[in-house]
């Protein structure tokens, strides 16, 4: 059994789970979120647990009753605390504002790129030059901030653009005449 596997998922107040034949839906203060249940994994509930066995003895159901371990561990955690992602703009120049649903970036092209961000996903702009984006799931906060991060991507010599905030860019060395 995979290591991760082996570990319950606790279940705290406030969330409940409802596990049916295909689906897993998780319900809670911020959201309701589903997952659709892989055949090669038994999912049971006992004593606020729930616990991830694999169905036989293959290396795929080993491996997915860890995988599932975890979507659903984040899938309660995403509807108890949530997530988020905090993205900089450095260059000059560069700024960003949230504007309700809306993103306007003004990152050094001719026109501002405006992206509407998708339901359950918010947006903020503490400061000018930072981004942080929330939501309860973990996947879809991740790809957002990589599509955001996709509009200008620092790059290796100045290192201007949008990095997430705890990413390290390597700056090259210019060209010696």
């Amino acid at each position: 059994m995979s290591r991760v596997a082996k570990m319950p998922v606790a279940i705290p107040e406030g969330v409940e789970i409802a596990i049916k034949d295909t689906q897993i839906n998780v319900k809670g203060a911020l959201g309701a979120l589903a997952l659709a249940q892989n055949a090669h994994v038994v999912i049971a509930s006992n004593d606020g647990k729930l616990t991830f066995v694999p169905a036989n003895d293959s290396r795929q159901a080993n491996a997915m009753s860890g995988t599932m371990r975890q979507l659903v561990n984040n899938m309660v955690v995403g509807v108890t605390k949530g997530f988020q992602k905090k993205l900089n703009l450095v260059g000059v120049g560069f700024k960003a504002q949230a504007q309700g649903d809306k993103l306007n970036l003004t990152v050094g092209y001719s026109h501002p790129v405006v992206m509407a961000m998708p339901a359950g996903i918010t947006v903020a702009t503490p400061t000018p030059t930072e981004v942080v984006i929330k939501g309860s799931d973990r996947q879809r906060v991740g790809q957002i901030a990589a599509e955001v991060r996709a509009v200008r991507p620092p790059e290796p010599y100045k290192g201007k653009g949008i990095r997430y905030s705890d990413e390290k860019i390597t700056i090259k060395e210019t060209k010696k005449k």
